[in-house]
């Protein structure tokens, strides 16, 4: 069996909850078995989960403030419980604060990030990117359990059923040694970690009063904003827009840079980009090695002449 863990901040399940039960499914098919999605919580319309290949959906009510303690306990006894052999979440930051806690509670193999499906020809092995996605490891789960978190943006959602009903879990939910006083989210605008489309800006920008110009790219493209470490931390832009190493790091279709130069430390969280496309003024950037696409010139023409042009191609489509 394998189970799906799905995050669901504030009740709404997000897109990386139906990337993880689609390579939930899809692993399940490989193994010869079936997978079971798990909700915590009170959470909207979890029924859907069946929609991307949850032959079955489990909820567990009485945590509705999140903490990992009490979530990785209650999806370690929902495993032994079903009989899982294989538990994914996503590598969200909710994810990346359960992997250990259930590995080591299901005395299990864990791999954070991965990118493939299981092989299950010689053992059991995914794979993942490694050194900042300049190599790629193979990694052979022995153990007989395994978690995995799969990286965001990897697994498109497919649907491959419909709706299935919601049953309890039947365990018994811990209480929380935590005590939520208040949360504070960013609301309106895709997360970076799941954004598709990326409009990002650097120190080219000159002044955050410039940042228009940005803003109104992304509204035409339907794009989440980004921008480089500088940026966030002479106060331009929040830190929560920040990408690169020590930032948030991102796999979207379309990463536009834009007055970037492209630092090793922003390669870093952007390169596994499927299409980058770079617009700066110094043909010597290196962000132009990495780029798909690069357009060399001062970015305060290219950007109002592009934003022209994708308003006129709207118009006449």
């Amino acid at each position: 069996m394998v189970l799906v863990y799905t995050s669901s901040p504030e009740g709404q399940l997000k897109k990386s909850a139906f990337e993880a039960v689609t390579y939930g499914y899809k692993a399940a098919q490989a193994l010869g078995t079936e997978v079971v999605a798990l909700t915590i919580g009170n959470v909207d319309n979890a029924g859907v989960l069946g929609q991307y290949g949850a032959g079955k959906v489990l909820n567990a009510a009485g945590a509705e403030s999140f903490d990992s303690g009490v979530h990785a306990a209650v999806i370690a006894k929902v495993a032994e419980q079903i009989g899982a052999s294989v538990v994914v979440m996503p590598d969200d930051s909710t994810g990346k604060s359960l992997l250990g806690r259930v590995a080591v509670r299901l005395d299990a193999g864990a791999v954070s990030g991965v990118k493939t499906l299981p092989d299950t020809s010689a053992g059991f092995v995914v794979k993942k990117n490694v050194f900042s996605g300049k190599a790629i490891v193979d990694y052979n789960i022995n153990s007989d359990k395994k978690v995995l978190s799969i990286a965001g943006n990897t697994f498109p959602p497919e649907v491959v059923g419909g709706d299935v009903a919601v049953d309890a879990a039947g365990v018994d939910v811990p209480a929380s040694r935590v005590r939520v006083k208040e949360v504070s989210t960013v609301k309106g605008t895709v997360p970076l970690p799941e954004a598709e489309l990326v409009v990002s800006a650097g120190r080219g920008m000159k002044d955050p009063g410039n940042w228009g110009i940005i803003d109104e790219l992304a509204g035409h493209l339907g794009a989440t904003t980004a921008c480089s470490r500088p940026v966030a931390d002479v106060g331009w832009r929040p830190h929560h827009e920040h990408v690169g190493q020590t930032g948030v790091a991102i796999r979207p279709n379309l990463y536009i840079a834009i007055g970037i130069s492209g630092a090793i430390q922003h390669l870093a969280g952007v390169n596994q980009s499927k299409t980058i496309v770079v617009i700066n003024k110094d043909p010597e950037a290196p962000f132009f090695k990495a780029a798909d696409y690069g357009i060399v010139g001062d970015l305060f023409e290219v950007v109002p002449r592009l934003n022209e042009a994708i308003k006129k191609f709207k118009a006449a489509n």
